[in-house]
């Protein structure tokens, strides 16, 4: 599950419509919002979707510790590295949490918080990626959570796509004769 979420992405997509640069932070940021959309699907299998979430998080400590390594960081700036990441992907769980269960403002709050690092001016790019964001956890939320348990496979919706239409069908208002 944790390689869906750092080699299926189109990172090239995110860094260009959202205009951020290409760096191991950006990445580190396009990553935990991935992995946390799939510790958010995993929290609702019980235990074994619990200890799939921490596994999820310590790949993720792994990974970029291996990455840090390959681009040559010394140990001192590494550790100083993964400490403000730590306290950065903590605090983006709790804001991307709290978007999740409230509106499309309070997610693009988070979302403009962490993964933009409170530098977006273009408000079209917090809308697309409060699209992005709910869409894939609609996609994921329908996923079979015994296959999913079984075969950590996660395919995420593109970034953009063409003729985006949502998996779940939108109720119609209907009117009562008063017109209300």
């Amino acid at each position: 599950m944790y390689t869906c979420c750092v080699e299926r992405i189109n990172y090239d997509d995110f860094f260009d419509k959202c205009s951020l640069p290409d760096t191991m932070n950006s990445w580190f940021l396009v990553a935990q919002l991935h992995v946390w959309m799939c510790m958010v699907r995993m929290r609702q299998e019980g235990r074994e979707g619990k200890y799939m979430c921490r596994w999820l998080v310590h790949s993720m400590w792994e990974d970029v510790e291996q990455r840090s390594k390959i681009m040559g960081i010394d140990a001192s700036h590494r550790k100083e590295g993964m400490k403000s990441m730590t306290e950065t992907f903590y605090a983006a769980i709790f804001g991307y949490d709290e978007g999740a269960l409230s509106d499309d403002c309070v997610l693009a709050a988070a979302l403009w918080r962490n993964l933009f690092s409170r530098e977006c001016e273009d408000p079209k790019q917090l809308e697309l990626m409060v699209e992005y964001v709910r869409k894939q956890m609609q996609f994921i939320d329908a996923l079979d959570g015994e296959d999913l348990m079984l075969t950590g496979e996660v395919k995420w919706r593109p970034l953009l796509e063409e003729n985006a239409q949502s998996i779940l069908k939108v109720a119609t208002p209907t009117y009562n004769d008063t017109g209300l």
